[in-house]
């Protein structure tokens, strides 16, 4: 796990730092080939230098969320904008995760991938890779 990842981790309450710690883990194991970094403040996972997968500390817990997780289908995550493809879903308790839930958006993940990385060159405007 990288060094500012588990930096992250350590600076949440206990038990956001269990919830942190385990998505840290499973996200490793589960995307090996994914370089993880501190991004805007959070940890956020990258293939191929877009952005993949990332948490953070909001009000209502620890939130997960797929960058083109809007295109997975799945019911559990929250779909909120419509101009951006994220998807989310809050957790404030370790026991919350379900791995078989995580491994399948984590697979969706590699397979749906809307280009982040050349937004910005893009001026905004999102283009579909996978």
């Amino acid at each position: 796990m990288h060094p500012e990842v588990v930096e992250y981790n350590d600076q949440q309450d206990p038990t956001h730092k269990e919830v942190c710690g385990l998505l840290a883990q499973l996200i490793d194991k589960y995307l090996p080939e994914s370089e993880s970094k501190i991004w805007h403040a959070h940890p956020v996972w990258f293939l191929d230098g877009n952005p993949i997968v990332g948490y953070s500390r909001q009000k209502p817990g620890i939130r997960l969320m797929f960058w083109s997780g809007a295109d997975f289908e799945e019911a559990a995550l929250n779909v909120v904008g419509k101009k951006f493809k994220d998807a989310s879903v809050f957790f404030n308790d370790a026991s919350e995760i379900r791995k078989s839930d995580l491994r399948r958006w984590l697979k969706k993940a590699k397979e749906i991938q809307w280009d982040y990385k050349n937004i910005v060159q893009r001026k905004g405007r999102l283009e579909r890779l996978k």
